[in-house]
């Protein structure tokens, strides 16, 4: 994320159903690509390690996490 100018904001993390997960937020706007290249980037580094790493924006991630 660094080498693309992209920073973290905020980092969680937790076990859930016995899998670990990673929440990040992270800023964008300095980044020169169209999101779709992160997001396939991501996708390739994940399954390189055995991971599954999702891209998606603020606002979805709210509304799904909304009590």
């Amino acid at each position: 994320l660094y080498k693309n100018n992209i920073n973290i904001e905020d980092i969680s993390q937790k076990v859930m159903e016995g899998l670990f997960v990673m929440t990040m937020l992270v800023d964008v706007s300095g980044y020169k690509y169209p999101l779709q290249k992160l997001n396939t980037g991501l996708e390739n580094i994940g399954k390189g390690m055995g991971l599954k790493i999702q891209l998606q924006h603020e606002n979805i991630f709210k509304m799904m996490h909304r009590i």
